[in-house]
């Protein structure tokens, strides 16, 4: 039997996520949202790429009518419109400090996600692969205390996992109100403005949409999900998740190889 989901919103993640370890969307993944969506419910992704990167995974999918979570939460992008319905910059005060810190550990990599250019500082060798894999609208500034202070939505440091420890323990430590703080991998870290990240942006796209947070549902599978599962009224993660995922999980589904999102959305659809 079908039902009408018009009232519901699921967002996924991607890497790791909606597709597999091989970056490939699997195809029961494909269908469940081909059903859910033919149903009326509200499908989208949210990840830390900006809306170029993301295109061609939210075009694989029949999902165009439902704007994306972009740049992990500093923005909500609408692929129909061609626009960014929502931006949460960083203030003044979020960006002295990144620049600060961008001096003080000189080795690591620091790029700055803007909200229409990337803009890559000092010698910028992952800057460059970050912006080469998409061709990305980008410019190099070696020095980050010149880059043009407009809509900065998100600083990423990026090196080894040593000094990006160290980089993750001295934001801690300073524990500033103007920022949020993001761990997305064991080499890379991150800060957004104050109060922004996937789980903010999900909820005022819930908001956008006329949707109650009850129906609100969400999936990830690593700590920059992490803010986004404990926002929504249904979180869940996939099988290969950290435990402190799962332990704040109402559902956990397979590997990401086997279709971690067609699992939830059957979750979903049992819960109707």
């Amino acid at each position: 039997m079908d039902f009408n989901y018009s009232d519901w919103l699921i967002v996924s993640d991607i890497d790791g996520t909606l597709n597999n370890k091989a970056r490939k969307l699997p195809e029961r993944n494909k269908k469940a949202i081909e059903r859910f969506v033919a149903n009326g419910g509200h499908f989208t992704l949210a990840s830390g790429r900006n809306p170029k990167s993301m295109e061609r995974h939210f075009k694989n999918l029949p999902i165009a009518g439902t704007p994306a979570v972009v740049i992990n939460g500093a923005g909500i992008y609408d692929f129909e419109k061609q626009e960014m319905v929502h931006f949460s910059p960083m203030n003044d005060k979020a960006m002295d400090i990144a620049v600060k810190a961008a001096k003080k550990f000189w080795m690591v990599d620091v790029v700055v996600v803007a909200k229409d250019i990337i803009y890559i500082t000092g010698m910028g060798i992952f800057g460059k692969w970050f912006v080469v894999i998409d061709d990305l609208k980008h410019k190099h500034v070696y020095n980050i205390a010149k880059v043009p202070r407009e809509d900065w939505g998100k600083v990423i440091f990026s090196g080894d996992p040593l000094s990006i420890s160290r980089v993750k323990k001295y934001f801690e430590k300073i524990n500033s109100p103007e920022l949020t703080l993001m761990s997305s991998s064991v080499a890379s870290f991150e800060i957004l403005a104050a109060n922004t990240h996937k789980g903010t942006a999900v909820l005022e796209l819930a908001e956008y949409l006329g949707i109650d947070k009850s129906h609100t549902a969400a999936i990830g599978d690593y700590f920059n999900d992490y803010e986004m599962l404990k926002s929504v009224g249904v979180p869940a993660c996939c099988g290969q998740a950290p435990e402190e995922m799962k332990e704040i999980s109402e559902f956990v589904a397979c590997h990401c190889n086997n279709g971690a999102v067609a699992d939830f959305i059957e979750y979903i659809e049992t819960k109707k």
